[in-house]
């Protein structure tokens, strides 16, 4: 993507001309919520870093952010458990990713938005029509398609998923899947399958920007549209399409137990002693080395802690089928072979690299383990 820094800048102008939302603007919102200017910059110049961007640009992100709910957003709830809307929208103490997001242009939302019944079917159309080619699509859930979507009916019109889906992304300018659901289909697709659910991007056949985790974090959803409106076009994707900036590390490449993977120091069982000393994870079913995301590096309740942390290994949520190729959650992968995701789809140089490696690499230390520990 050409950084051109002027037409970003007449990108962002034309967006402060379009009205926002309610009365107030967004740095009022921050300030109200005593987030400083300050505050504000030091989260602009942090985001300016995760979307690879020169430092130069963290003026032009925060003015982006600061026109976000500028741009309409449109998000359906399909085939889910409402999960991802709800760990972004219930915390005791927001972000600024938190707050941002509660104040984008929403359109329509199904679970928040006050509106119901015929009414809410009427402001869904006005958005589509006045808002046409303009709004990005938010899809939080997977598609059920088998019988023609019927598994799945949404309004009074009894519109299957599949239908709204297909309607609405026809008339949105970008779509984004939140959520492990509406990226790869989610539990629902896991097999036997019954409903054949599939991801938002596979149905609709087009590139569509994945989101996955189970939730995924506020600031890569927010990180995505702030892109969106600084370029006017999608971040570059890996080949599972997920915004590389966020998903082109393994969890296990930053997390702060690495270096007992490294020195051999592994969890035998939870609650044993090498628990008790925070020592990595990967024999009790942590799947960090094929995970990609950056939980360990965002974390999760205010920045302050994600599951590894907490004790349990990460179950590898943000990846394709993870329920049934990431079971028993509990038990190490062993010599299972898993795809990485570095590859460039946005440049068509789509390519599948094996992480046999990190299982020589894990059986390397689990044989120095058993040297430190013969009676292991």
């Amino acid at each position: 993507m050409a950084l051109n820094i002027e037409s970003i800048k007449e990108r962002i102008a034309e967006l402060r001309k379009l009205e926002g939302v309610g009365s107030s603007s967004i740095p009022a919102i921050l300030k109200s919520e005593g987030f400083t200017r300050r505050d504000f910059l030091k989260w602009a110049g942090a985001m300016t870093i995760l979307l690879g961007l020169p430092s130069s640009f963290t003026p032009l992100v925060a003015e982006a952010a600061e026109v976000a709910d500028r741009v309409p957003v449109v998000w359906l709830h399909l085939a889910e458990c409402t999960g991802c809307s709800e760990s972004l929208l219930r915390t005791d103490a927001p972000t600024i990713d938190n707050l941002i997001f509660n104040y984008i242009n929403l359109q329509y939302h199904d679970t928040i938005m006050a509106a119901a019944g015929w009414q809410a079917e009427t402001n869904y159309e006005e958005a589509l029509q006045k808002f046409k080619n303009r709004f990005i699509l938010c899809v939080e859930g997977g598609v059920p398609t088998k019988n023609n979507g019927q598994f799945l009916t949404i309004g009074p019109h009894a519109e299957t998923g599949l239908e709204k889906l297909k309607r609405t992304a026809a008339e949105a300018a970008a779509v984004i899947s939140v959520g492990t659901c509406s990226s790869f289909g989610g539990i629902q697709a896991a097999k036997p399958n019954p409903t054949e659910a599939k991801g938002v991007g596979e149905v609709l056949g087009r590139t569509v920007v994945n989101i996955p985790g189970c939730p995924p974090s506020a600031k890569n959803i927010v990180g995505t549209i702030v892109y969106y409106i600084l370029f006017g076009a999608l971040p570059p994707l890996d080949n599972f399409n997920r915004p590389k900036w966020a998903y082109g590390l393994r969890i296990h490449d930053l997390c702060e137990r690495r270096g007992h993977f490294d020195a051999g120091e592994f969890v035998e069982e939870f609650g044993d002693q090498g628990a008790q000393n925070g020592f990595c994870l990967y024999k009790v079913g942590c799947k960090g080395p094929y995970t990609f995301n950056n939980c360990s590096r965002e974390r999760f309740n205010q920045h302050t802690s994600w599951p590894v942390q907490a004790g349990h290994g990460c179950i590898g949520c943000s990846e394709p089928d993870f329920w049934d190729t990431m079971a028993p959650y509990e038990e190490p992968l062993a010599k299972h072979q898993f795809s990485s995701a570095m590859a460039d789809s946005s440049a068509d140089k789509v390519g599948i690299t094996i992480l046999t490696l990190a299982g020589v690499a894990v059986a390397a230390h689990g044989l120095i383990s058993a040297i430190k520990n013969p009676k292991e």
